[in-house]
């Protein structure tokens, strides 16, 4: 069972805890084992960012991430690094170099990126816990299609430190558990603050527009989700809302964004439709100023999809970049404002199942355009995203997010 996703690693090495004192205090994570992203810094080995010709152009890394330096210290035991996105510019999981790791709880299908190593790694029991990062949505896409819990913190609670770049305007260092009390150990060695003891959410917001973009049937889904959080919480606290409306009046950005896109890049959600295209703009223009000299030097090989995301990016100008940081910083402003100290905001994840592997990208072009309205969410305010596992019928996995790294619902 467990050779058959053995693909899930780039490369295999064990990296111990420090030694400790004869009788040493138990340590948070002691026994459990994880892995790491291939875009983590580990001394003495090549971070290879999904891509040979990248690991052939590098160094090895001459000091560890803190991240993983941390997790080491709390007593786990990293198992070796994950096949991730070629330079992280995926959500599919696919990398034509080094494979696809095959999804355990959907076999054919692809599972999720960029982290999509570190993701399998868990789903498959190969690790306890394993380190991703999230940019786009690189750890809620792969925690959503394996079927596992993970979390992109607020952006910049874990340092990301010996992490390389993809766009370091939305960057974060996240990571995946099979239970969400593995999850919540991780939480309280990599947050920045104590865990506080759990606090009930003063209003749960349904954004019933979004639950218009899944493929499966929306109304029993979120009829659903209602119902439980409403035996949970009570019915006081569960609000509709539709966000796309709320965005469009309280995020003036995002108007003058709508009247400027073509009727092909249009959203079902037109102000939501703003937020990632404007999410996506500042990516792409962080990217080439990130690896666009290294491109155009090296000149290295790209896999299908990611060639031409690729050269998209190295081509873009940085025109309107400024009305899109404006949109991020109003974006954040709106949302504080909408979930306050202790509101939760309950989406899809996804519109729908992961898609088979190999299908060609102009088939996902509608699926990724729907995903990444519900991505940018998180992505441009920054906030705190917990994704977890499915309890209904179909994959759909739903998530919260709130501002607050101390206060998240699994």
């Amino acid at each position: 069972m467990e050779e058959e996703y053995e693909g899930a690693f780039v490369q295999r090495f064990e990296l111990k805890p420090p030694t400790s004192p004869a009788d040493p205090p138990l340590l948070p994570l002691q026994g459990l084992t994880f892995a790491v992203k291939d875009i983590f810094d580990v001394s003495g080995h090549v971070t290879g960012f999904g891509n040979p010709d990248w690991a052939r152009t590098h160094e090895p890394a001459k000091s560890t991430a803190p991240a993983v330096a941390a997790l080491l210290e709390a007593g786990a035991t990293c198992l070796g690094k994950t096949v991730m996105d070629e330079l992280a510019y995926s959500i599919n999981g696919e990398n034509f170099h080094y494979g696809t790791p095959p999804n355990p709880v959907a076999p054919g299908r692809v599972p999720g990126g960029s982290s999509s190593g570190s993701a399998v790694a868990v789903a498959a029991g190969l690790v306890d816990f394993s380190l991703g990062t999230d940019t786009g949505g690189s750890v809620r896409v792969p925690a959503a299609y394996c079927g596992i819990f993970g979390i992109r913190p607020s952006h910049g609670a874990v340092s990301s430190s010996g992490v390389i770049p993809m766009a370091e305007s939305f960057d974060t260092v996240g990571w995946f558990a099979r239970d969400p009390s593995t999850l919540a150990l991780v939480a309280r060695v990599l947050l920045p603050s104590p865990i506080e003891a759990m606090q009930q959410p003063t209003h749960v917001i349904i954004p019933e527009d979004c639950f218009q973009l899944l493929v499966s049937p929306s109304d029993q889904l979120s009829q659903i989700l209602i119902s439980s959080l409403e035996n949970m919480y009570g019915c006081d606290r569960i609000k509709r809302q539709n966000l796309g409306n709320y965005v469009y009046n309280e995020v003036p950005s995002s108007r003058t964004i709508i009247s400027k896109l073509s009727e092909s890049q249009a959203s079902t959600i037109p102000a939501l439709g703003a937020v990632s295209y404007a999410m996506r703009s500042i990516q792409r223009f962080e990217f080439k100023e990130n690896h666009g000299e290294w491109i155009n030097t090296t000149k290295p090989k790209f896999g299908p999809g990611i060639s031409e995301r690729i050269a998209e990016a190295v081509n873009a100008t940085d025109e309107n970049i400024e009305c899109y940081r404006t949109l991020k910083s109003e974006l954040q402003v709106a949302l504080t404002a909408l979930l306050e100290n202790y509101g939760v905001l309950a989406i899809p994840t996804l519109p729908g199942p992961p898609p088979k592997v190999n299908t060609e990208a102009v088939t996902l072009e509608n699926f990724r355009a729907k995903a990444f309205c519900l991505l940018s969410i998180a992505g441009m305010s920054g906030f705190c995203q917990v994704t977890v596992p499915p309890v209904l019928h179909d994959i759909i996995i739903f998530h919260y997010f709130t501002g607050y790294d101390s206060t998240w619902y699994a």
